[in-house]
């Protein structure tokens, strides 16, 4: 959940100038985060690791989408992010159709990211609300509460940090139906690769809502360019 800090577009970086306004919308804070994984475009080597088990993919940034392409079988994701929403489609092979509402809340490659995290359709969701300013791994980001539409989610309500500097996704939580929390997204670190500050790793976490433990983990890590270059 792109909460992935792609590489940033000079107009991100931009629109994010006028964030460190002592009190901006939270509206504001969003657009700006919407634009925050359409960066240059290139292709990155990454994987899913949960344990010993490794899950291989190529993330790319292409003709301002994002797409995950997995082999064994054959699959390639793609996020077309927009001023009016966010569209997700799934190709096995030239033709990419939209993935289905009813299979958003599924996992990808039975890890515990799922279609709609992918999809960061919380970035289109109403009525943001700004909590304040928080750190998050020496970084100063605004937190922000978004409650997502009656039906609309597998989440009640998200909250999301973004960096204040360049307007990226550094944490997102996820609630559900009754507020209680249920995953939590956090970028670990980041890496140059040609110039450019990219998520280098990112760990995933299910929540027991009940205990608020734990209770399965999952990292999202780039690699490096795909092909070695």
């Amino acid at each position: 959940m792109r909460f992935l800090k792609l590489p940033v577009l000079a107009a991100c970086m931009i629109a994010a100038s006028h964030l460190q306004a002592e009190d901006p919308a939270a509206a504001d804070i969003i657009a700006a985060a919407r634009l925050n994984p359409l960066g240059n475009e290139i292709a990155l080597d990454a994987q899913l690791r949960a344990g010993s088990v490794k899950v291989p993919f190529v993330l790319a940034v292409k003709d301002n989408s994002v797409s995950y392409t997995f082999e064994n079988p054959d699959q390639s994701i793609i996020l077309t992010i927009g001023d009016d929403g966010s569209q997700l489609r799934e190709s096995h092979g030239s033709n990419a159709t939209p993935i289905p509402v009813q299979l958003l809340s599924e996992p990808v490659r039975g890890g515990l990211i799922t279609y709609e995290d992918l999809a960061l359709g919380f970035l289109h969701w109403p009525n943001p609300k700004l909590l304040g300013e928080e750190t998050v791994r020496t970084r100063s980001a605004w937190k922000i509460e978004i409650h997502a539409p009656p039906g609309s989610s597998q989440y009640g309500a998200v909250r999301v940090w973004v960096d204040k500097a360049s307007a990226a996704l550094l944490r997102i939580e996820g609630f559900d139906s009754t507020g209680k929390p249920s995953k939590r997204f956090e970028v670990v670190s980041a890496r140059k690769i040609d110039g450019q500050w990219m998520l280098k790793q990112m760990r995933v976490e299910r929540i027991d809502p009940s205990t608020r433990k734990t209770t399965g983990i999952t990292y999202l890590e780039v690699l490096g360019k795909s092909g070695g270059e």
